[in-house]
């Protein structure tokens, strides 16, 4: 096992801190750092993706968990697999497809190990059929605090804290998957552009889950009768009989990375480096509307294109600054979609650069504890960190959508108050019940457990 101390910040670069980071090779090993932990505990680590503060520990361990990555036998009767918690969704995807599976819930990256899925509970982008990562775990191997390595299963009070649980319930350590049959490796696609806001939701809503999996692109520099206009891309699994006659040519995945100087928007020249500006972002948002079709169906792409297609492309973080970026996720209610109205005029008014945001669908809550998606509308944008007054202006958001019943996702936070997250997670308390519990020594913390009170 090798040992380092390390400065850490999530994949939005904000917050550094310093930890000793430890990298097992299998289980005995990991078992090892939480017997022996400090006082300032340990936390779990995959690759980093999560932008916030979730898999960083000030001054205690971190267990970077990325080198136990052993995928299991696939029992392609049962349509099940069994795999380390540190294997990739892009890896895992990579030996499933070919075999005619797909792992449960992909989300839109595949940059993110099957233990940060679980801790997370990322939702996908058919979350109204299919829910959240976890609700297709059929065991999970889970470290605790005692350093024994239990089996839990769903339906029990300690699989429902570990879903959604950010690894403070215990190091998950390996996972046994119900998987998704597929008949071909490609994906039947739809792209529809909106006028505005209304039009986006009307569109959104209009298909009903025909093709299950949507998401939009939504313009948050528009203003005046655009604001809120958007891309709406559906898409289903494309059948046998769809295939081109050239599709066993077809490359299912792209090579990974991008060509150097190739820019992440579509449509426009390199751009500089250093902080992408609002007058920049508006252009780049202006040319990525106008050339998105205004309607098309039936496009094939390779499933990890449709995806993941974000992961081929350059690291679009530099564009943000030094001083990184803040992801901000949060979801309101079917019914509060007034809400979702204000909240998107408040961001293109202030002039935002926003290039990166993204609306979906919820369907019904998943059973975590601390599970983020509820029914509803989720939006997801990038912001860069050194936006001056960016945290009183977030905090402002936070209050109106915990007046609407609505909540913050907490595995992408870097700045949430803790009395915020208190209001927006009714099941909190029962949380920390729990925790107290099952780890009353306080082995597993984290940055944003301390921050958040959690």
């Amino acid at each position: 096992m090798s040992v380092d101390t390390v400065s850490l910040t999530g994949w939005g670069r904000t917050a550094p801190t310093t930890a000793v980071r430890f990298r097992p090779r299998g289980y005995e090993e990991a078992a090892a750092v939480v017997r022996g932990r400090g006082p300032r505990g340990v936390i779990a680590r995959g690759l980093g993706r999560s932008p916030g503060d979730a898999a960083q520990n000030a001054g205690g361990s971190v267990l970077d968990l990325s080198g136990l990555a052993r995928i299991g036998g696939v029992d392609a009767a049962a349509g099940v697999v069994r795999c380390d918690a540190g294997v990739s969704l892009e890896r895992l995807l990579r030996v499933l497809l070919p075999l005619g599976w797909l792992p449960p819930v992909l989300p839109g990256t595949g940059r993110v190990t099957v233990g940060g899925a679980i801790g997370s509970d990322l939702p996908g982008l058919d979350h109204r059929r299919a829910g959240s990562f976890a609700r297709h775990v059929s065991a999970l191997e889970l470290l605790t605090a005692d350093g024994e390595v239990r089996t839990v299963l769903p339906g029990t009070a300690l699989f429902d804290a570990t879903a959604g649980g950010l690894g403070l319930t215990g190091v998950v350590l390996g996972a046994t998957l119900r998987l998704r049959r597929v008949s071909t490796g490609l994906m039947a696609v739809s792209t529809e552009r909106a006028g505005d806001l209304d039009d986006l939701l009307a569109r959104f809503t209009a298909g009903g889950d025909r093709l299950p999996y949507a998401s939009a692109w939504v313009d948050l520099t528009a203003r005046g009768r655009a604001t809120g206009r958007g891309i709406l891309t559906r898409g289903e699994h494309a059948t046998p009989d769809m295939r081109p006659a050239h599709a066993g040519r077809t490359r299912l995945f792209p090579r990974s990375g991008a060509a150097p100087g190739r820019s992440p928007f579509p449509g426009l020249p390199p751009l500089p480096g250093g902080l992408l500006g609002p007058a920049a972002a508006a252009l780049c948002n202006e040319v990525r509307y106008r050339s998105s079709p205004r309607a098309r169906t039936g496009e094939l792409r390779p499933v990890p294109a449709f995806f993941h297609a974000s992961d081929s492309l350059p690291d679009v973080r530099p564009l943000h600054g030094r001083g990184g970026l803040v992801r901000y996720r949060f979801t309101v209610g079917y019914g509060q979609e007034e809400t979702l109205h204000r909240v998107v005029r408040r961001i293109a008014a202030r002039r935002s650069p926003a290039v990166r945001a993204v609306l979906q669908r919820f369907g019904a809550a998943d059973p975590g504890l601390l599970s983020f998606a509820a029914p509803g509308w989720s939006l997801e944008l990038d912001l860069p960190a050194a936006l001056p007054g960016l945290g009183r202006f977030l905090d402002g958001v936070d209050e109106e959508v915990a007046a609407a019943g609505g909540r913050v996702c907490l595995a992408q936070d870097s700045r949430m108050r803790p009395e915020t997250a208190a209001a927006m997670y009714p099941r909190l308390a029962e949380f920390r019940e729990l925790r107290a519990r099952l780890d009353p020594a306080g082995a597993f913390r984290s940055d944003l457990s301390r921050r958040l009170g959690l």
